[in-house]
């Protein structure tokens, strides 16, 4: 790794200039392009010619951006977490039943035509309650802590699921339920700035011990008295990283809806360009995370007139990758 170490970080360089290129053309495309030259008279005048265009920028445009890049970034950074925590190269966010507990909390919420943000309160509250219950679960079982975890996982997204489903048969099926399949698509079509406001805390509070702490991760392939030696505590760091991932994951999909694949794809990938250390692949699945979604959000919206659901776009881009993954010659790590 350390002879290799100039190369990766090159790649990380080319990840971010990548990324930026990207948010400064994201701002161009759309039914009201906003140009550089705009953009720039923006930051420099500090006023557009517009008012409408003023407006379009902070209330549409840049929090769609932002959350984005957001959304992108935890999922990526939640799913390389998950996989190195339990060792199992086919962990994502929803593995510990994150997504589905936001879902059915945004399903309730629907069903009981609460506002927009209440929604979002709702969909944030019932993930972090399903984590709480699938810890709890998974510490009351026999056997290995982590194979507890994960049958807790899905046996608790199962009754999740079987919730939403009896809310979907019981909602009014001209309005509430539209709504409530469009919601599980995963979309940022109707976030603003309230939804970046609000997802913004919890995200930074679970992206900051992830980052500073990512090197511990590397060492949870060893046995507890190895690490030990090394002066890490295995089990504390498995809690504050699962307790970190559910953090940001459950602030992701509380804004932008189920967005499948991404988390379990994006690191994949990004091990392929710089490999298995964390020092350096979780700073690079961020930023990656960051740059897919915020392309595919960019395709979604743009691509027709009617615009496309997220977990559509990125269900038919990552399943036949990971298809092309699992069935080509070497192991996934």
């Amino acid at each position: 790794m350390d002879e290799n170490r100039p190369f990766y970080k090159g790649t990380v360089f080319i990840l971010a200039a990548l990324l930026a290129a990207a948010i400064l053309i994201s701002f161009s495309l759309g039914r009201y392009p906003i140009s550089p030259a705009d953009l720039f008279d923006r930051l420099f005048r500090g006023a557009f010619d517009s008012p409408r265009m003023e407006a379009i920028f902070f209330n549409v445009r840049l929090p769609r951006i932002l959350l984005a890049c957001l959304v992108g970034t935890a999922l990526a950074a939640a799913g390389a977490s998950y996989q190195g925590v339990f060792q199992n190269p086919l962990a994502s966010p929803d593995i510990l039943g994150a997504s589905s507990g936001a879902a059915t909390g945004a399903t309730l919420a629907l069903i009981l035509r609460l506002p927009g943000p209440m929604v979002t309160v709702f969909a944030f509250v019932a993930s972090l309650a399903t984590i709480g219950l699938v810890m709890l679960i998974g510490n009351r079982a026999r056997g290995r802590r982590i194979l507890g975890l994960i049958l807790a996982g899905l046996m608790v997204s199962s009754l999740n699921s079987a919730a939403i489903s009896w809310m979907k048969l019981a909602a009014d099926p001209n309005n509430v339920l539209p709504e409530i399949v469009y919601w599980l698509m995963g979309s940022l079509a109707k976030v603003r700035i309230r939804d970046l406001n609000f997802a913004v805390i919890p995200m930074i509070l679970g992206f900051i011990p992830l980052f500073i702490f990512r090197w511990r991760i590397n060492l949870l392939t060893l046995s507890e008295e190895e690490a030990q030696s090394m002066g890490v505590n295995v089990k504390r760091t498995r809690v504050l990283v699962i307790v970190c991932s559910t953090l940001i994951t459950a602030a992701a999909v509380s804004v932008s809806g189920i967005i499948g694949w991404a988390g379990l794809v994006i690191p994949h990938i990004t091990r392929r360009l710089v490999g298995n250390n964390y020092r350096v692949l979780m700073p690079a699945s961020m930023i990656f995370g960051a740059l897919f979604l915020l392309v595919i959000d960019n395709i979604s919206r743009n691509l027709f007139a009617t615009e496309i659901p997220l977990g559509i776009l990125t269900s038919l881009i990552g399943a036949p990758f990971f298809l092309w993954l699992i069935t080509r010659k070497g192991d996934l790590w």
